[in-house]
């Protein structure tokens, strides 16, 4: 994942007024919120510099969905439970912090979702696209990448396809690999394969496009989510990097993504 040049970043007096603030929906979160605007001031998103999300990760990925378009760099403060595209939680010093931030610029992943009377439904997803059984009827998967057919039956739970900042989530909980950012791959991962039994996923250029075609659809019923929007019923489920949009996180310079990303893959 080739990274633009971070700009130049903003002096610590040139971001006071300029520091916009969502919070989660717990309690912790919102009083957070309302602390920090007591001290710096709340700009609305078309006149802020950065975004500051307080919460856990699933705030992080609320607050890139509601700016998609905007490319407003989001800096996450943690007041959830993992928070690992979060940093600490701290009042004192907000602007310093920010200023001296680096940035990761991640693309989201696009699926196009064909249901059972050929409609298309696009969505975003930043941590993965994943296909899921609706029933107790094990998923039959054919799986295209490139229009090239690289396996014609999987039976599973479920498969998903990842972003590199999404490899130490659902992917990871998988038993998928963990992608450093600038690795330029996508883990394609499946979730209880039945058969092939040995099969443990693969790991596909960025640029790649993946088709997933649904196989007894009546019989055995898939559902398909990106991030958090859902499709139920589906018949064939195109996924691909969109280079078109750019998401920048902030982090503090001791505590930035690729190094979580890094040492994540030696905890045990």
């Amino acid at each position: 994942m080739n990274e633009p040049p971070n700009p130049t970043p903003p002096l610590p007096d040139q971001l006071i007024g300029r520091i916009g603030f969502l919070a989660a929906a717990s309690e912790a979160a919102a009083a957070a919120r309302e602390r920090l605007i007591a001290r710096y001031g709340d700009a609305p998103p078309e006149r802020a510099a950065v975004i500051v999300a307080l919460g856990g990760d699933g705030c992080m990925l609320e607050t890139q969905h509601r700016l998609l378009g905007r490319n407003l760099p989001v800096y996450g403060m943690n007041c959830g439970s993992v928070g690992f595209l979060m940093n600490d939680y701290r009042e004192d010093g907000l602007a310093e912090r920010l200023a001296v931030a680096q940035a990761a610029v991640l693309h989201p992943l696009r699926m196009k979702a064909t249901g059972e009377t050929g409609a298309v439904q696009e969505s975003l997803a930043i941590n993965e696209v994943s296909l899921l059984r609706e029933t107790r009827q094990a998923a039959k998967v054919r799986i295209l990448i490139d229009g090239k057919e690289r396996l014609a039956e999987l039976i599973c739970d479920g498969v998903l396809v990842a972003t590199p900042a999404g490899s130490t989530a659902y992917n990871l909980s998988a038993h998928g690999p963990i992608v450093p950012l600038g690795a330029n791959l996508l883990p394609l991962t499946p979730i209880s394969a039945f058969r092939p039994r040995r099969w443990r996923g693969a790991l596909l250029p960025a640029e790649a496009e993946v088709v997933f075609e649904i196989l007894e659809a009546g019989k055995r019923p898939v559902a398909a989510v990106a991030d958090y929007t859902e499709v139920r019923d589906v018949r064939r489920v195109e996924v691909r990097e969109d280079r078109s949009i750019s998401l920048t996180l902030l982090f503090d310079p001791d505590h930035g993504l690729s190094e979580r990303i890094i040492a994540e893959q030696f905890t045990v």
